[in-house]
């Protein structure tokens, strides 16, 4: 929770973890229903009860919902939800160079690991948040990213881009692109690998980090050594079944993704087969980074994030691909009142370390620093 949460703020926090450490029959009791099993998975009894919870608070999305209201309840929402400040090394916020001007980052360094002759740098992770491409700052995110620090002993950048639809596709691609090149380049300048920057993100900034890692090819640049795909979005060209099976009562509704997609592509006239918007569509997928893909068992997203693990996977791609069972979109904000999310995340981060312990060493090659632009400096915040 934020220094600026409230009373009321604290006391729904502490009420909705509360719920979570009840028995599972009591939650389930509570929730006014049986077991909910779809498409032969269970969700989780703790996500059950906050589900029911939810839906009799009657919040609906329809397409007269506007992005300011989307922000102002989501922002709120995703700083309750993740608790308070896991401890970690340090963190400072930062300002890097975006496609068209400066955005704003958070840096995030584990605590130092004791002094060894030849100790390595730890590795850095580029995260992109998720958000529909609409909502999300450095802050909604702010404690999945101390988790996968802390547990992952990575550092990770985490990046605000250009939202929608203020700044339609492809705004958000380019900010990606350029955030990642900034960070190999101020790699070494961070106390980071410069060999081993991968790219992250979940949902909406997974899909921007397949794009990253898409583009980085098709140009020619450095890769990232590997990337984290957390329940992204990867096909706006057709209702997979995971769609339609979980398209209402599982947080992430079909009326929300089809707002998300008018706010970001459809004002922008954007084709759903392009595979910045698509890349579950990308022609060829050989040559791509090392890839975690996380996905929730009932997630409106989890077949097409499954499918683009199976088609790396057929391309030679190194893929490990982890269905987190009783699981829904968004569990990564959830860390704070949920135990079981919380163990989904460490385990994510866990997964994140051994990515980078074998993708690639020494494969990007170093990026030359501007002399004139390498300064970095920021606000610390507490750690």
């Amino acid at each position: 929770m934020s220094r600026k949460s409230t009373f009321v703020d604290r006391f729904a926090f502490h009420l909705a973890r509360a719920m979570t450490r009840l028995p599972p029959r009591l939650q389930l009791l509570l929730s006014g229903r049986v077991p909910v099993v779809r498409d032969g998975q269970r969700l989780h009894p703790e996500l059950q009860l906050l589900l029911a919870v939810a839906a009799r608070s009657g919040s609906k999305w329809s397409r007269g919902t506007t992005p300011a209201a989307v922000r102002r309840r989501l922002e709120r929402e995703a700083s309750l939800f993740g608790g308070p400040p896991v401890p970690i090394g340090a963190v400072r916020d930062l300002v890097i160079e975006g496609a068209t001007g400066k955005l704003r980052a958070r840096h995030y360094a584990p605590a130092p690991a004791p002094t060894a002759l030849g100790a390595e740098r730890a590795p850095l992770l580029v995260f992109l948040h998720g958000g529909g491409f609409v909502f999300g700052t450095v802050d909604t995110h702010d404690a999945p990213c101390r988790l996968l620090c802390r547990h992952g002993g990575v550092q990770v950048l985490s990046v605000e881009y250009r939202l929608a639809p203020e700044h339609p596709f492809p705004a958000a691609v380019l900010d990606a692109g350029a955030a990642f090149r900034w960070a190999q380049a101020h790699a070494e300048e961070l106390g980071a690998d410069p060999r081993r920057v991968g790219i992250g993100g979940d949902s909406a900034g997974g899909n921007l980090a397949a794009v990253v890692s898409h583009e980085a090819r098709r140009a020619g640049e450095p890769l990232p050594a590997c990337q984290v795909l957390i329940y992204p979005t990867l096909d706006s060209s057709k209702r997979h079944a995971s769609r339609e099976l979980f398209a209402e009562g599982f947080f992430l509704t079909r009326d929300a993704m089809d707002w998300f997609h008018q706010q970001y592509a459809e004002t922008a006239g954007a084709s759903v087969t392009d595979v910045r918007l698509s890349p579950l569509l990308v022609e060829d997928a050989s040559g791509l980074p090392p890839t975690l893909l996380v996905t929730a068992a009932m997630d409106p997203l989890r077949d097409e994030g499954e499918a683009y693990a199976a088609r790396l996977r057929a391309a030679g791609t190194p893929v490990v691909a982890r269905r987190f069972e009783g699981q829904i979109h968004g569990f990564i904000n959830l860390v704070g009142i949920s135990r079981a999310s919380r163990d989904a995340m460490i385990e994510v981060a866990g997964a994140t370390r051994t990515l980078f312990a074998i993708a690639g060493r020494g494969a990007a090659p170093r990026t030359r620093v501007n002399e004139r632009t390498s300064s970095i400096s920021g606000r610390e915040v507490a750690p």
